[in-house]
């Protein structure tokens, strides 16, 4: 699949995958939701690339979770699964079904709403327990449908989990997770792309280890790097719903 691509592509693609890898493990969340948005620059179909996200989210939360589960907040992650869960596999089943140009604006538009409340540090709050699990089945649906759903859930277990179990707890979520929706894409045959997830594993590993090492910094200058990711994701939010746009206009005349 990675031959298809020109020298350029496949520069940005290695760019965007080291940019991955490093939010996941910096910030513990939002990998996804903060890389298929660019992704979609290179090649604007959602099924291409979250199979290899999908693949690495495994392996590197496996990987971080090998001498950590003692650290997982197993009891809240058992209640929560509940609300998540369920619209997680519906979300699943419309990624399969949904035309690709209606889950291009929907992972825009929902890159663009994360974008806004970062920038002007207007945070996912909860506190009630029906915003608590509205937001869980919303976050479920739209992890189902394009693995971006991770801050709508991490707004509640933020409430709920110490600081000190949240990454682990997340981690075993988005591995969990990740599970539903490989298992849906090789029970109805849709093309995994192994090798160029295979290929593309130790470019991720760059970021992955640059995010360990960064955590702490992250997390002690959260709002301002989330201010700085926020500017930078309404960019990019804007700029692909202009183009969304100005294809529909091209193919309408």
């Amino acid at each position: 699949m990675l031959l298809d691509f020109s020298p350029y592509q496949l520069l940005s693609i290695a760019l965007i995958f080291i940019w991955t890898g490093f939010v996941r493990t910096g910030l513990g969340f939002g990998g996804a939701a903060l890389g298929l948005p660019l992704m979609l620059f290179v090649q604007n179909n959602p099924l291409l690339w979250l199979p290899i996200i999908s693949v690495h989210l495994l392996f590197f939360s496996g990987l971080t979770l090998v001498n950590r589960l003692h650290n997982v907040d197993w009891l809240y992650l058992r209640r929560s699964s509940v609300y998540i869960f369920p619209p997680a596999i519906i979300g699943v089943f419309g990624l399969l079904n949904l035309p690709t140009l209606w889950l291009n604006i929907f992972i825009y538009s929902v890159t663009l709403f994360y974008g806004l409340t970062w920038l002007f540090n207007r945070g996912i709050e909860s506190r009630h327990l029906w915003a608590d699990r509205s937001l869980l089945i919303l976050g479920g649906y739209i992890a189902g449908i394009s693995l971006s759903g991770a801050p709508l859930m991490v707004a509640v277990y933020m409430r709920h989990v110490s600081r000190h179990q949240l990454r682990d707890t997340l981690f075993v979520l988005w591995f969990i997770l990740v599970s539903i929706k490989m298992t849906t894409f090789i029970v109805l045959s849709v093309d995994m792309h192994f090798n160029a997830a295979l290929t593309l594993l130790p470019i991720a590993a760059i970021g992955h280890i640059l995010g360990l090492k960064a955590h702490n910094a992250i997390m002690r200058n959260d709002l301002l790097f989330k201010r700085y990711i926020g500017g930078g994701l309404v960019a990019v939010s804007v700029l692909g719903l202009g183009y969304l746009y100005s294809q529909q206009m091209l193919v309408s005349l």
